[in-house]
């Protein structure tokens, strides 16, 4: 049973930071694209960063480019999220997600649909 467990969310104030970390069970880690989501209340949830196998590729949505760092500990099946300089407007829920295998197409690295596995979430909101 693959499992994915988002940690590391809570409420700060705008502009600073937080380190979200997502620990993956069931599934062969090292050779599964890792991605980030997020979705706010009442909006749809977006495409915030994505890591390949090895973290030797990245992939942000322009919104967090230079703020948001994803990297990955394939010794310790583990994703993280970097998140600096938080905005109020990104308060949201943060999901982690997993696609085993590769990714075709890079440009479908953005879409949820891609992913085949989804951790609950963990909220991360931010005051101003």
């Amino acid at each position: 049973q693959v499992q994915l467990v988002e940690s590391g969310g809570g409420l700060v104030q705008a502009g600073d930071s937080l380190r979200l970390s997502c620990a993956a069970s069931g599934l062969t880690f090292s050779t599964s694209v890792m991605g980030w989501f997020r979705q706010a209340p009442g909006k749809e949830r977006e495409f915030v960063a994505a890591i390949s196998w090895s973290g030797g590729i990245t992939n942000y949505a322009d919104s967090v480019k230079d703020r948001f760092t994803i990297s990955r500990d394939n010794a310790r099946n583990t994703v993280y999220l970097q998140m600096n300089s938080l905005n109020p407007e990104e308060t949201a829920i943060y999901y982690c997600a997993a696609k085993p295998g590769l990714i075709s197409n890079p440009a479908a690295i953005r879409r949820g649909s891609v992913y085949t596995y989804w951790g609950q979430g963990t909220q991360v909101t931010v005051s101003s």
